[in-house]
């Protein structure tokens, strides 16, 4: 690690008070050193990794980190903050923050050596002796291994895995020697085996450091844990027998898990990376406690964060924003495909589509009429299967794939019912909820095998339709009809306030929980085959402020290009065909870059054209498509005006807050930045996802 950090890129004496101005006053330090060609893209690339995951972690220990075209060699910078930053720890904030770089194309050896990194940070003797250090000198040679605590306190932690997979490859084979056979005789029974796996995004850091803990907390706890790390570096699958023989299993991710079917049928706790850096005595506690009540996964279960249950440690409202948005990240293809087949068929057949015969009975292959009456019942049926999607998939959040069958069910009786858009919710939340009571139930070993394909579908099912149809079912349509009816009654200043608010959550997060949701409000109201008119004006007012943000920061881009960096400028280009395709993350990388003037921004240009809208009566029966679906909108010279004017109100605030800005002390202008890194941008410019 000697190349990678030298006294230079050490301050021990870090005045910054933000996360960001922390990250910028390190990376000047990178810059003067030639480690960094464009501060502020690198910054950009720091701040979008931030934005997917808070970096501060327990014990006072903050380490942003990126990987970005903008670094020419993989480099590390330490500061030391007497008052604290606050990274988003949960116990606060960090005095020790490590800014990582690493290049778009590290190699491996690089990669290996940061890992190591991140497994000694977990080290106390480590942190503590760095906290102690008295000059940048002595800092930069403990952190490259020059010096450490003592032989003993670190000289272990890279070879911990390869150690816990000797015993556990052992223990499957049947052996009883070393550590683990005096373990056994000492308890006079075979140790709890576990196998975990560690990923993060980035794959640098948080990936290594959960690895690190989880084997620390095992040899506390008396177990057999083995870890695959699946990070930057790659990995190295787990010996088969090794999984095998394991009692149970720990994933602790933020993204999927390759190759997760190998630990299949087995007790598993799913939760994200900083909980296993965070709480690994009480995951082990967790798996522990499944394997005793006999729970096995079965399959392959959800593969990203919003797919599972939520981690132990998070709280309610957190966990039930994940399975809401579970259900509506399954539901959203199907609202896509059949409304636009849906629009498609009105578009090509008039609005008596609707009315036309079965295409089974009568299909003319050369009439119009009967192409158009094809597209409108296909995505008639693709609508059929909203309410049912959503109720299962919000259940499958929840339980895992135990919670499909009743999930389903219920969410079809809230169709037949006419419960709608709330029936779903409430049916799906009552199927994970029913589901999860009956999984910690301590069943019999005999009985274990049916459980997943027998008896949780046959009880779920019942006491869920039961709930549905007699208690609480006929109390939700009616609720779902009086909701209806309000939003058909909504007209004037109401209907303008309405277009307002849903402009303003569309822009808050672009892409997030709070733009899902008024999504989801706008797609629910039109998923019927004839959906009010006050419902496909909400459906326009969504879509046009939701298509705001990104090409205003294309305008931006290109009035006044001298305030963003030439990767903004990149990504301007992009924006434009986002934008008008209507996807709001085209904006993510501008506003993970400057929050504090961008989000504001957009929210008042969203809100502007949301009401703008409702004000022109434009209507949308399609839930998707952005500008190439502008034939089938009501009014659309209007609607058009609409989306101009929040965009130029956008372009205007973000001009001005950033004309107003005032850079740090030695931080380069964006275009002095652009100048430095112009040699590179040449070569390749990203353009960020």
């Amino acid at each position: 690690m000697s190349d990678m950090i030298t006294a230079d890129l050490v301050d021990l004496d870090l005045s910054a008070d933000t996360k960001q101005a922390a990250a910028r006053a390190l990376a000047e330090r990178m810059v003067a050193l030639g480690r960094v060609t464009d501060l502020e893209g690198f910054l950009a690339d720091v701040a979008a990794r931030e934005a997917q995951m808070p970096t501060g972690l327990d014990g006072g220990i903050g380490i942003p980190h990126c990987r970005s075209e903008h670094v020419t060699e993989p480099t590390l910078a330490f500061g030391r903050s007497a008052a604290g930053i606050d990274f988003g720890a949960a116990d606060g904030p960090a005095d020790l923050i490590f800014l990582i770089a690493a290049p778009a194309g590290a190699d491996d050896a690089h990669l290996t050596i940061l890992s190591s990194l991140a497994r000694q940070l977990m080290n106390v003797e480590f942190t503590d002796a760095l906290r102690s250090a008295g000059d940048a000198a002595a800092a930069a040679a403990l952190i490259r291994g020059d010096e450490a605590p003592t032989a003993e306190e670190t000289a272990g932690s890279q070879d911990s895995a390869a150690a816990s997979a000797a015993a556990s490859a052992d223990a499957a084979a049947g052996t009883d020697e070393g550590g683990a056979s005096e373990e056994r005789e000492e308890r006079d029974e075979v140790p709890f085996r576990i196998v975990a796996v560690t990923s993060c995004p980035t794959g640098i850091a948080h990936t290594y450091m959960a690895a690190e803990s989880l084997e620390n907390a095992g040899r506390e706890a008396g177990v057999e844990l083995v870890v695959e790390t699946q990070g930057s570096a790659g990995f190295t699958r787990l010996d088969p027998a090794v999984i095998a023989a394991a009692d149970g299993v720990i994933f602790a991710h933020d993204v999927p898990v390759r190759d997760k079917d190998r630990f299949a049928g087995k007790p598993t706790v799913d939760v994200g990376v900083k909980a296993g850096i965070n709480r690994p005595a009480e995951l082990i506690t967790e798996v522990r406690g499944k394997a005793s009540r006999g729970e096995v996964t079965v399959g392959s279960p959800g593969t990203t964060p919003v797919e599972r249950a939520g981690d132990s440690g998070e709280g309610y409202g957190t966990k039930l924003r994940k399975w809401l948005m579970s259900g509506v990240s399954y539901m959203v293809p199907f609202v896509a495909a059949g409304g636009l087949l849906i629009a498609l068929g009105f578009a090509i057949g008039g609005w008596k589509v609707d009315k036309a015969p079965s295409v089974m009975d009568h299909f003319l292959w050369t009439q119009a009429d009967s192409w158009a009456a094809l597209l409108f019942q296909i995505g008639g049926v693709a609508f059929g299967f909203l309410v049912p999607v959503l109720a299962g998939y919000i259940a499958y959040g929840m339980a895992d794939r135990p919670g499909i069958v009743p999930g389903f069910v219920g969410g079809m009786i809230a169709f037949n019912i006419n419960a709608g858009f709330l029936g779903g919710l409430a049916a799906g939340l009552i199927a994970g909820g029913v589901v999860m009571a009956i999984q910690k139930v301590n069943i019999p070993a005999a009985l274990r095998g049916i459980m997943p394909v027998v008896v949780i579908p046959l009880i779920s099912s019942a006491i869920v339709g039961f709930l549905m149809f007699v208690v609480i079912g006929k109390p939700i349509a009616e609720a779902q009809k009086g909701m209806t009816d309000w939003l058909n009654g909504l007209s004037g200043s109401n209907a303008i306030l309405l277009g307002a608010l849903l402009g303003l959550m569309m822009c808050f997060d672009l892409g997030g929980p709070v733009n899902k949701v008024a999504y989801t409000f706008a797609t629910a109201g039109i998923a019927v085959a004839s959906p009010s008119d006050s419902a496909m004006k909400i459906m326009a007012a969504v879509m046009a402020a939701g298509m705001v943000p990104p090409l205003a920061m294309a305008l931006a881009t290109t009035v006044r290009g001298k305030l963003f960096t030439q990767t903004e400028r990149e990504n301007g280009k992009a924006a434009w065909v986002l934008g008008a395709s209507f996807i709001s993350e085209g904006a993510i990388p501008f506003a993970a870059a400057d929050p504090l003037r961008v989000i504001p921004s957009s929210m008042v240009g969203g809100a502007i054209t949301g009401a703008l809208s409702m004000a022109f009566d434009a209507t949308l029966r399609a839930p998707h498509g952005g500008i190439f679906v502008v034939p089938l909108i009501g009014n659309p010279f209007l609607y058009l005006i609409a989306i101009a004017v929040g965009v130029c109100v956008t372009t205007a605030l973000v001009v001005v807050l950033k004309s107003m800005r005032k850079p740090a002390p030695g931080a380069a202008a964006p275009e002095a930045a652009e100048g430095t890194a112009a040699a590179p941008a040449e070569r390749k410019q990203p353009v960020a996802a």
